[in-house]
């Protein structure tokens, strides 16, 4: 769902309770008046302050905050079992990231649903999550508790991406880069698809691509050093 905003005067632009209305009005087909007090409760749930005065308004008269929350609001209209939040803390400063995080963990334990983030914020995973997933080209790399992974990393690309985040203790020195760029989707290698980013590559993770290797308690890795 986009909020659209104001760029010429040929395009439309609909107001916020227009774009929230649609997404009730389709799913329950209720009259226009029980479209409309829901559309202003599901405002209110994601804490929006005075909902009948903002539901008229336009995207480009709201923060970027604000408008986070109006897109949860369209969200959580489907009452859905499960929320995909593709990056959503991008252009958000510190503080309002924090209250949108605890505002969608609110809304969570309030509907049962679950919630699965896309981001590549390891503070918003480490808060957020019970389960990781990370992710090279593609392919699930290494999966298991958050906790689990993050202390002890077992894919080559996970070490590398947790040792590339800086940390308030300790000596602080030259951050881990990883050299090289990922692979093209279209011409994908036979093997592993990091291998040529790799400090620990050899011809057999070249030539084919290795399983998943318990390394923990629901804890799996692809990495043919673990076998």
């Amino acid at each position: 769902m986009i909020l659209q905003d104001p760029q010429t005067s040929l395009n439309p632009v609909f107001s916020i309770g227009e774009q929230l209305r649609e997404a009730i009005a389709r799913r329950t087909h209720a009259a226009t008046r029980a479209v409309m007090r829901e559309a202003v409760a599901s405002l209110r749930h994601v804490d929006i302050a005075a909902p009948e005065q903002r539901i008229a308004q336009y995207p480009h008269q709201l923060s970027g905050g604000m408008k986070q929350r109006v897109v949860g609001a369209i969200a959580m209209s489907g009452h859905p079992e499960v929320l995909i939040a593709d990056e959503p803390t991008t252009a958000l400063d510190v503080t309002i990231q924090l209250q949108y995080l605890k505002l969608l963990k609110r809304l969570q334990q309030e509907s049962g649903m679950a919630i699965l983030f896309i981001t590549h914020d390891f503070g918003v995973v480490a808060r957020m999550c019970d389960r990781v997933a990370v992710m090279y080209a593609g392919r699930i790399v290494e999966c298991g508790p958050v906790r689990q992974v993050f202390e002890h990393p077992s894919h080559p690309y996970t070490q590398a991406l947790i040792a590339s985040v800086p940390t308030t203790t300790g000596t602080t020195g030259r951050l881990t880069t990883i050299e090289g760029q990922p692979p093209s989707l279209l011409n994908l290698p036979a093997g592993c698809r990091f291998a040529p980013r790799c400090a620990y590559a050899h011809q057999r993770c070249i030539d084919v691509y290795p399983g998943s290797f318990a390394v923990g308690m629901e804890h799996t890795a692809d990495c043919w050093r673990l076998e």
